[in-house]
């Protein structure tokens, strides 16, 4: 049964002016989605696809040339500050005051959202435990790492009780344990009901995090849907892990001949990305082995990144001018 929309968008167009005379950037081109309530809703794409200006026109910094956006059934542009009673946002910039402890950020952010008194202290307790932030909690933000003052940014926002939550890139800058912390925590305020619409250059944090997901590329939805979906699009990818007992230029000249979505390698290890369309991975590993000296492999089936490549192309997670 599909759950109602908590986030709709339809035809949605975004137009800048371009600088000195030069061309307008059709940021947003015609891009529509949905957004179901209570999902973790993963928005994908290369730099540059207007994921940041989408998140903008649905907390209403930024309004649409053209088409519409829904949210909770208000018009972002027609009923703007309805709007922002519903949602909490984490963007980009970081919006933590660095010369107050963490503690002193959350109370200034909740006095900010008139939550009374007597529930501030028990919300403040929360969001530390949430975020495992409670040994720093007496520390000015300006001496914390950069994942940490991240990690303060988010725990902000769940503070405050909005139906709908948008994180850009929140964790952006932390470490492998400040990421896990915080996706453990939003895991834990979606399953309280909160609709979660993220943006993410990590597509494994997405693959774990998200219910469904949409790849968009310059302004247009390319696809949308659950893992399985879109996972079912690929071309019977597969990935490849072969260690070598030695890797020549001559070796890895031969392996680029082949259907690649991606290649990387590491002292005498190989990771391939392969479309299957043309080969098999025993095909691709036999005539390998007929020449080379092949210790281990691993064989595995698509992954989101691997889909993420076939469908944008080689240069997907490179940026775009």
């Amino acid at each position: 049964m599909e759950r109602p929309a908590s986030i709709e968008t339809r035809d949605l167009v975004k137009i800048y002016r371009g600088r000195r005379g030069a061309p307008p950037i059709r940021a947003l081109d015609g891009l529509s989605l949905r957004v179901g309530a209570g999902e973790i809703f993963g928005l994908l794409g290369r730099n540059g696809a207007g994921k940041t200006t989408l998140l903008r026109i649905l907390t209403t910094l930024t309004r649409p040339s053209a088409g519409s956006a829904l949210l909770l059934g208000m018009d972002v542009e027609a009923e703007p500050e309805r709007v922002r009673q519903a949602i909490c946002a984490v963007l980009q910039e970081n919006a933590v005051e660095i010369f107050l402890s963490v503690v002193d950020n959350l109370a200034t952010y909740a006095r900010f959202h008139s939550i009374p008194r007597a529930e501030v202290s028990r919300r403040i307790e929360r969001a530390l435990e949430l975020f495992d932030l409670t040994e720093v909690r007496h520390q000015k933000v300006i001496d914390l790492s950069g994942g940490l003052k991240r990690r303060v940014q988010v725990a902000k926002v769940f503070m405050v009780d909005r139906p709908v939550v948008f994180l850009d890139e929140a964790t952006t800058g932390m470490d492998p344990i400040n990421k896990r912390v915080t996706m453990e925590a939003i895991r834990e305020e979606a399953g309280r009901g909160r609709t979660i619409l993220l943006t993410t250059q990590v597509l494994q944090e997405a693959e774990e995090l998200c219910d469904r997901i949409a790849i968009i590329d310059r302004g247009k939805t390319v696809v949308q849907g659950d893992l399985r979906t879109i996972r079912a699009l690929s071309s019977r990818a597969f990935d490849l892990t072969i260690t070598f007992e030695a890797i020549s230029d001559e070796l890895l000249e031969e392996l680029r001949q082949l259907p690649l979505l991606k290649l990387s390698h590491k002292h005498t290890t190989v990771e391939l990305c392969v479309k299957g369309k043309e080969f098999s991975a025993l095909e691709i590993l036999s005539a390998i082995a007929r020449r080379h000296q092949i210790l281990h492999f691993e064989v595995s089936g698509a992954t989101l990144e691997d889909v993420f490549l076939e469908l944008l192309g080689p240069h997907a997670t490179e940026d775009r001018a």
